[in-house]
């Protein structure tokens, strides 16, 4: 059997990480600034993450809904304590696709309606939220039958509340920032007004913060810049930094009953021993500050090279884009100068580094990057 071929691979082996470097098979050193799509907040192997993983596999205990875990009761009071979202109830699962086919069922259960609004270049995993955002034709997000999806223009108002007006939509879903569709931060206005209209309609608003949450923003989840409340808030990628986990943060006006949602995985003693582990990491050692920091520091730096185009985002989640296309100083980025990014479409590269990021390890990848331009 070999690989369902869905990815173009480099030929590079990662065989260890520390901190925010990375190391192949060959031993060479690479700076990792994309963190396998944003998932590794905290750092590779951390001792304490390393150590609660181990504690907990050792217990060999890895039932999720069918008996008490209170690693999933110690979980929710200390995410709650360090979002400022005390009064949500936790839901967890295993990814952000599945965070967000939950939010988007709880939505339809609440309203009555199945009628999704969601924005252009938006990406919500491979969910019927979920919207085409590369160049490739051929690459389509698959559609739930039970759910119509119109994808409204980001900042668009007005012609979000005119298919508001119509009586039949049960949530609107947007990114804290967009991810995939090239760091996008949606002007925070619109998403004052958005809060409002669909209290007014009685929509559901649910914050997809898979990507943008978890302090890579500068704050623990991006929509906070705006003070809003949203209805349901989604999270995974850095929830456990790495290990597969996600969550739906679900706001007091849903009351829960036996049978409403459901999952195989969610909440399993290991991903809760992980996902703890983060959480005390990233409040003993201040990674939200760092992230908006050191994030500012290095926007402010990338903002002076004439090559690039637009530097947008928020703390440690930001998009470079570029008057042409980006393939060649990304892999200049990588095989000369040993840098791990990302892309989204043809012409931006994404900045995703774990969340422990020095200003001096941004000002070593700001010299690599300058000398891969000048080229």
């Amino acid at each position: 059997m070999k690989l369902f071929d869905v990815y173009p691979l480099f030929d590079i082996e990662i065989k260890e990480g520390k901190g925010c470097k990375v190391y192949d098979q060959n031993g060479t050193e690479y700076i990792d600034l994309y963190g396998g799509h944003a998932v590794i907040s905290v750092g590779h192997s951390h001792p304490h993450y390393v150590d609660a993983i181990k504690s907990q596999a050792e217990k060999l205990v890895f039932y999720s809904n069918s008996i008490q875990n209170k690693l999933q009761v110690e979980l929710a009071e200390k995410l709650g304590e360090i979002s400022g979202c005390e009064e949500y109830s936790l839901f967890l699962v295993n990814s952000g696709a599945e965070a967000n086919e939950n939010a988007l069922k709880l939505a339809s259960f609440h309203t009555g309606n199945k009628r999704v609004i969601s924005f252009k270049k938006s990406f919500h995993g491979r969910t019927s939220a979920a919207v085409k955002v590369t160049d490739n034709p051929k690459i389509v997000a698959p559609i739930n039958d039970n759910i119509d999806v119109v994808y409204c223009e980001l900042g668009d108002i007005a012609t979000v509340e005119q298919e508001l007006q119509k009586g039949d939509v049960c949530a609107v879903i947007i990114e804290g920032i967009q991810g995939i569709g090239g760091i996008k931060v949606p002007a925070d206005d619109f998403m004052v007004q958005l809060r409002e209209l669909t209290e007014k309609y009685n929509t559901v608003l649910i914050l997809d913060e898979i990507q943008s949450g978890y302090g890579r923003s500068g704050k623990f989840f991006a929509h906070q810049y705006t003070g809003i409340k949203p209805d349901i808030i989604t999270s995974a990628k850095g929830i456990a930094n790495g290990y597969p986990f996600g969550a739906v943060l679900i706001s007091p006006k849903f009351t829960a009953t036996y049978g409403m949602l459901g999952t195989t995985f969610g909440g399993n003693h290991l991903g809760c021993a992980a996902a703890i582990a983060v959480l005390d990491i990233i409040k003993e050692e201040k990674l939200v500050e760092n992230s908006a920091a050191v994030g500012a520091y290095l926007m402010e730096e990338l903002q002076k090279l004439p090559q690039i185009k637009e530097v947008r985002g928020r703390g440690l989640m930001i998009g470079l884009e570029f008057a042409e296309p980006v393939k060649e100083i990304r892999t200049k980025l990588l095989f000369e100068e040993h840098v791990f990014t990302g892309v989204s479409g043809t012409n931006v590269i994404r900045l995703l580094p774990p969340l422990c990021l020095t200003k001096e390890l941004a000002d070593e990848f700001l010299a690599r990057f300058k000398k891969v331009l000048s080229c």
